[in-house]
């Protein structure tokens, strides 16, 4: 159990918001329903689409208390339409990363709706306390997608966790219930997953996505560098190959959805054809060392998996 201002989750597992349209409805709902925080990737949707995504998932919701969250990249041009959806939805969490807001947690205020952000260093999150954040994600280097930082989350946590007056939820290298409870250990009071769920019956990708993270060995993952001016860890993969050797052509269409962008490629395009399951042109996001994951399951098999964490 742990309390996040005025919010009390059942088993503090945040499922990371996963866009383009990784984490969407089906997959929110379910982790909320087994007591965890089921985040909706904002990134990539408009104001409507945010909004009926996330009313579609709280269709989904069984019984009281559930809690959902919305993850938006500060980087896109629309983040504070986003924003706005996630608040008149009435979501618990806005989650965001890519970027910081330190008008977010004034423009949340009295609203019902937190504002948590990622965070890949002890100096950012001493900052957003001092600006009314009520938790941080903090998250390494060996995180999935887009990263704020060298260091795996392994050497940030603790550092953070030690220097701060508010709850610490460790993200990045959490693929199996050992690596939760060295989380844990290094003072987090709760955990992030994104991988772990992509493998999962829930998540709305291809089944081709989900075998490529089932399949992927140790040293299969690399960083590359994404056009949204960030690194981003990403399964090896015919275009994968192409950025890293710089071959990649300039977007035919452009719809302007990032404050800064290389245009070398459109990551946005090219995360939605990796969603569609195609290997030869798509971009597969995953953590570091989501070669350990070696099965696709429901949403209930991994939360009782991982539930055990906070019940000793």
């Amino acid at each position: 159990m742990l309390n996040i201002g005025n919010i009390e989750i059942e088993v503090p597992i945040f499922q990371g918001g996963m866009a383009i349209g990784v984490s969407m409805a089906e997959l929110a709902a379910a982790v909320s329903n087994e007591g965890g925080v089921g985040v909706i990737a904002g990134t990539g949707l408009t104001k409507e689409e945010l909004k009926k995504e996330i009313q579609k998932a709280k269709e989904k919701l069984v019984g009281v208390g559930k809690i959902l969250g919305v993850n938006i990249m500060v980087a896109t041009t629309n983040f504070m339409e986003l924003v706005d959806a996630a608040i008149e939805s009435g979501v618990e969490f806005i989650i965001f990363g890519a970027g910081f807001s330190r008008d977010i947690f004034e423009y949340v205020k009295g609203t019902g709706t937190q504002a948590i952000p990622i965070v890949s260093s002890l100096k950012l999150a001493k900052i957003s306390e001092k600006l009314g954040a009520s938790a941080v994600i903090v998250e390494g280097g060996n995180a999935g997608g887009h990263l704020g930082s060298e260091l795996d989350s392994w050497d940030i946590v603790p550092e953070v966790a030690k220097n701060v007056h508010i709850p610490v939820i460790g993200a990045g290298g959490v693929m199996t219930p050992e690596d939760g409870k060295r989380m844990l250990s290094l003072g987090a009071k709760g955990i992030q997953m994104g991988s772990r769920f992509v493998a999962s019956k829930e998540c709305g990708v291809s089944q081709v996505f989900k075998e490529m993270y089932q399949k992927v060995k140790q040293g299969e993952i690399v960083k590359i560098m994404s056009s949204a001016g960030l690194p981003a860890n990403a399964i090896i993969s015919p275009y994968v190959k192409k950025v890293l050797d710089e071959v990649t052509e300039f977007p035919k269409n452009c719809f302007a959805c990032l404050k800064k962008c290389t245009h070398k490629f459109c990551v946005n395009e090219r995360l939605q054809t990796a969603h569609h399951g195609n290997y030869e042109e798509g971009i597969f996001f995953a953590g570091r060392d989501a070669w350990k994951i070696t099965e696709i399951l429901s949403v209930k098999e991994i939360m009782e998996k991982f539930r055990i964490l906070f019940q000793e």
